[in-house]
């Protein structure tokens, strides 16, 4: 009878979508952290039920060839880099074959090729995007990260996954807060003043945006830290503040003050000008969403005739990048602000053929067809949950001669393909994207084709 803290000696069998090494004893299945497969290691055991069980390596009595033995392990407790232990080569293969599994369990796909997975040249300092909570910590205000399933903050300066000025940024910010002795929220007690700090950075034109959430208006001597951050990062354009007074793990509250400079940071993607403001979705690797985004465009096969229905479209990023190419583009997106955004960033590229929708993708297809618009590609970009039901009716109904789904859950487009090839689709290929490097997340794009279409 196995029990918590016996310790066992074990081989990693395999490796879970999560990066947690398998192993099995006595019909139980582990899971273990920082374990790879083909390691052997003594195990302790830290729980276990009647059919799985954690545990923890104890020794390693053999390494993968395939460890990183240079990663802090910092980074796996916290889930910043819960794949960093792998080396990145085999990062790739694993989120192919994570797609591959995906399509053949649940879709019963066998029969498409699915590519290699693309990755970076440099797969490391790639977010352009920080959300870092402030917090005490034996006695001590700090900035760093959260150890997995807790609120416990483990203290960070590199943050290996982050662009390096936006962490030069965060340790400057944290040692003018430790300087003018401003107090650090405190969840348990609901006390403390500095929740958060939220930097995002253009990454092709370096403006940085700095938030301070803040659980009350008034922040003492604001006035000079401002005037000490403007003085040692010239590319910081806006300084913002958020009152987020809840007790909640929302990071942003209702209200906010422009402390300095602008409201929007700029970048560009694919050859078009954004604006990002703080609460914007915008990829937080640049050089790969610009790949993500190139593969759908070229699988789509796009002509100047086409007309593009862009579901899921954001801030505009997808729709806007080819929008030039074809004869009109035709956006929806429920968040009412990404919408305005989209039309601004139309106007900004001098984008005319884009139209923009703040409604249900169901509704405002239903609606298009009664216009009697027909596109000849719908491109759908969901979140992880996937699509609904009722969408990929809806999608169906406009009878598309392609469908481009861009994804970043491999089981939910695996379930939404097999809806699609029972309502006449027939998937053609997939081309998994590392946007996330060190992390399990993976993303695919697939070209989803009318079976009595002759689209290639």
């Amino acid at each position: 009878m196995i029990k918590k803290n016996d310790l066992l000696d074990v081989e990693i069998v395999d490796l879970t979508h999560e990066g947690q090494g398998v192993a099995k004893v006595d019909g139980l299945v582990f899971f273990v952290e920082n374990a790879l497969p083909g390691e052997v290691i003594t195990m302790r055991v830290l729980k276990v039920t009647k059919k799985i069980g954690f545990g923890k390596v104890d020794v390693y009595h053999r390494l993968s060839e395939h460890r990183n033995s240079d990663l802090d392990a910092a980074y796996l407790r916290t889930g910043i880099a819960d794949f960093g232990h792998l080396a990145y080569a085999e990062q790739l293969t694993f989120k192919r074959k994570q797609i591959q599994d995906n399509l053949y369990k649940i879709a019963g796909i066998v029969d498409v090729e699915v590519a290699e997975t693309l990755g970076m040249d440099h797969p490391v300092a790639y977010r352009n995007k920080a959300a870092v909570p402030v917090r005490r910590v034996n006695g001590q205000l700090e900035t760093g990260f959260f150890r997995k399933h807790s609120h416990d903050l483990m203290p960070i300066e590199d943050f290996y996954i982050q662009e390096k000025e936006i962490d030069r940024l965060l340790v400057f910010v944290r040692d003018l807060l430790r300087r003018y002795d401003l107090k650090p929220y405190d969840e348990k007690e609901q006390t403390g003043l500095i929740r958060n700090l939220v930097v995002r950075r253009g990454h092709y034109s370096g403006e940085i945006m700095l938030v301070f959430v803040t659980t009350r208006p008034k922040v003492f001597r604001i006035e000079q830290l401002v005037d000490q951050v403007k003085a040692e990062f010239p590319h910081v354009v806006s300084i913002l503040q958020n009152i987020n007074d809840q007790n909640t793990n929302a990071i942003f509250g209702k209200d906010w003050r422009t402390l300095y400079g602008k409201e929007t940071i700029t970048d560009t993607m694919l050859g078009n000008d954004y604006a990002i403001s703080a609460q914007s979705f915008y990829q937080v690797n640049t050089v790969m969403a610009e790949k993500l985004y190139q593969t759908a465009i070229a699988f789509s096969d796009l002509t100047a005739k086409d007309i593009v229905v862009d579901a899921y479209s954001g801030i505009g990023t997808i729709g806007l990048s080819f929008a030039k190419q074809v004869q009109a583009v035709y956006g929806v997106e429920v968040i009412a602000e990404a919408v305005e955004d989209a039309k601004r960033n139309a106007k900004r590229n001098g984008i005319t053929n884009a139209h923009y929708v703040a409604d249900s993708a169901e509704r405002a297809m239903a609606k298009w067809s009664r216009e009697g618009i027909r596109p000849d590609v719908i491109i759908v970009d969901p979140p992880r949950k996937g699509l609904t039901e009722s969408f990929i009716k809806a999608s169906v109904d406009m009878q598309p001669k392609k469908i481009t789904y861009v994804s970043c859950n491999p089981a939910t487009m695996a379930r939404d393909i097999k809806l699609y090839q029972e309502l006449g689709y027939e998937l053609k290929k997939v081309q998994p994207v590392d946007l996330f490097p060190q992390t399990h997340h993976v993303e695919a794009v697939s070209l989803l084709v009318r079976a009595d279409s002759s689209a290639k």
